[in-house]
């Protein structure tokens, strides 16, 4: 058994190259010798979002705060409550991240393949974040 205290792992900032706007990321769990899984939880301010990406095993995010977004390519942007479980398939291209005006909050579970767990990709530009059409949060 292996207890992993609260405050025991310092939050970071997330990077500049992986994301737009204020991302704070504090570690949960990262893969081991018997664990391929790793997970965060990842707090996006207003307006706040990751770049494009895939995981080559796919990745799970479980919403715990606030209001947000997330878009697969090529799919309408759909809006993320509390609660609500996500499922992004190995390879899918996507993006998640905070409503314009609301924070955001969720839990990312992705399993590491090959030493890799995320392949980042060009950043979501704010016409992709925020499309002319209305009913989006």
């Amino acid at each position: 058994m292996e207890i992993k205290r609260n405050g025991s792992q310092p939050s970071t900032k997330g990077p500049d190259d992986w994301f737009t706007g204020t991302v704070r990321i504090d570690p949960l769990f990262q893969p081991n010798d018997s664990r391929r899984a790793a997970a965060a939880t990842v707090t996006f301010e207003p307006a706040a979002r990751t770049a494009w990406h895939t995981h080559p095993l796919g990745q799970t995010l479980i919403v715990t705060a606030g209001c947000g977004r997330v878009q697969r390519e090529g799919g309408p942007i759909e809006e993320i409550r509390p609660g609500d479980v996500v499922w992004f398939s190995p390879g899918e291209k996507h993006w998640h991240g905070a409503a314009p005006t609301t924070a955001m909050t969720h839990i990312a579970i992705q399993e590491q393949q090959n030493g890799k767990v995320v392949d980042w990709m060009e950043k979501v530009t704010d016409g992709q974040y925020q499309p002319p059409e209305k009913g989006i949060a």
